[in-house]
């Protein structure tokens, strides 16, 4: 085990190191924390102390850290081809893990366009939708729809396509064309709060709304999540994305499914289509393809998208250097065969009902509104009022959401997520490992700092 000098560490990433959506000015008096070691669901900072990681780094180490065989895989591919593009070649990690996605893939999905993020899969998708009308003479077909609050990445078009308004606002212009409908929190749609069935048709019908309000001929795609991360989770009402496939079908826009999220485990199918039963023309991946342990995105395709590329010369001008990887193709390929081998989408589908019911043993607190969430991915909404569900002001939310809880609950060893970038809300997405044992030390830590939480409001 490496020994650290952690006084050492912090200081020099306190003068040299810009992290990635963090406020510098939190660490003036204190360096940040510095984290050197994973271990199963646990990892541990500079000076030895261990935390839960709630969070699976950010929504992506599903098998656990510390997992040899990834790192196995990556050294044996590295020996044996540590790189090469895919740029009119291929090799055989990438032609095996296509393979082995479109094969599990819902529907005809048979083709992957391999990228190094999320985002950036999000980014190559619209491309995709808007040279593929272009090819079929629909060349005004250039816009896209999705939902309020929604996050889909921080490139230019992503970014475009995300509904965080703070997220967007000191980076405009952006790319034009990207409308946002309502989406499914409806926790906060009291109207339809006892039939989410009206509930889900109502929000999808928000979509056909949009493509007339648009003009069906200039509307390429619909990027929808299957379930919300931004905002604390929000899963589809019955229903709902099979009125979404129907409007889509009806108007001839494509719909993406954004998995870079839930994909690969996390609401205990291979893919989030799969649990909610409808079927994409795209779906865009990253994070828990390879677990985290390695950089690697793609976007799945439908035949029909990929038909005009087969004849003649057309070609989709657009790559990346490291897109497809052979490191991370084989670090990839290794992490699904050990979530088959360990039955993980089995075991998230047989202990999300105990995640779910021991989150909701934190509901007798009185600022915890609404537990919600499928899978191993939960969002909690905090509120001041239980009845009314009055939210925090934005003073109360800095000083209790980013000025206590976030420190807190690190502090008491537990990383999860803090977020008002809606209402305020804790996220928790833990690696598909956790059992009984985890649920309870996240229930009994959230529980001792939410008390507290609760006093300074």
């Amino acid at each position: 085990m490496t020994a650290y000098d952690a006084a050492d560490l912090a200081r020099s990433a306190s003068e040299h190191l810009w992290m990635h959506f963090t406020r510098h000015s939190t660490f003036a008096d204190t360096p940040p924390p510095v984290i050197v070691r994973g271990e199963g669901a646990y990892v541990f900072d500079a000076e030895g102390k261990r935390y839960l990681d709630g969070l699976a780094g950010l929504f992506a180490v599903q098998v656990g850290h510390g997992r040899e065989e990834l790192a196995q895989a990556a050294a044996e591919q590295t020996r044996e081809l540590g790189y090469f593009p895919l740029w009119g070649t291929a090799h055989p990690t990438a032609i095996e893990l296509a393979e082995r996605m479109t094969s599990a893939a819902p529907g005809d999905l048979n083709r992957v366009f391999f990228t190094v993020s999320g985002g950036e899969s999000v980014e190559t998708a619209w491309k995709l939708a808007k040279q593929y009308f272009k090819l079929t003479g629909k060349p005004t077909k250039h816009k896209v729809i999705s939902r309020s609050l929604a996050y889909h990445g921080t490139s230019q078009g992503a970014l475009s396509i995300t509904g965080i308004p703070a997220a967007k606002q000191d980076f405009e212009p952006l790319v034009p064309s990207a409308i946002k409908v309502p989406n499914t929190n409806i926790y906060r749609a009291p109207v339809f709060g006892d039939d989410p069935e009206a509930y889900g048709r109502w929000a999808a019908d928000q979509i056909a709304q949009a493509i007339e309000m648009e003009g069906p001929d200039t509307v390429a795609a619909v990027f929808l999540e299957p379930v919300q991360n931004t905002g604390g989770c929000f899963v589809p009402p019955p229903g709902y994305f099979q009125r979404v496939r129907e409007i889509c079908d009806q108007y001839d826009v494509l719909l993406v499914s954004d998995e870079v999220i839930c994909a690969f485990g996390r609401l205990g199918h291979d893919f989030g289509a799969k649990r909610y039963g409808y079927q994409p023309d795209m779906i865009t991946v990253a994070k828990g393809l390879t677990s985290g342990y390695a950089p690697l995105g793609a976007v799945l395709v439908s035949d029909r998208l990929v038909e005009p590329y087969l004849t003649g010369t057309n070609t989709f001008l657009h790559g990346s250097t490291y897109g497809g990887h052979p490191v991370s193709c084989a670090v990839a390929l290794a992490n699904l065969d050990l979530m088959e081998r360990e039955d993980l989408y089995g075991h998230v589908l047989a202990s999300e009902s105990a995640f779910k019911s021991t989150l909701d043993k934190l509901t007798d607190l009185p600022i915890v509104g609404d537990v919600r969430g499928a899978g191993f991915f939960y969002g909690i909404e905090l509120v001041k009022d239980k009845a009314t569900k009055e939210t925090f002001s934005a003073e109360e939310s800095e000083r209790v959401l980013r000025g206590f809880l976030s420190g807190a609950l690190f502090d008491a060893g537990l990383y999860c997520r803090a977020d008002d970038r809606a209402e305020p809300v804790i996220q928790f997405s833990p690696p598909l490992i956790c059992g009984q044992q985890q649920f309870d030390e996240i229930e009994q830590i959230l529980r001792k700092v939410l008390t507290e939480a609760w006093q300074l409001l």
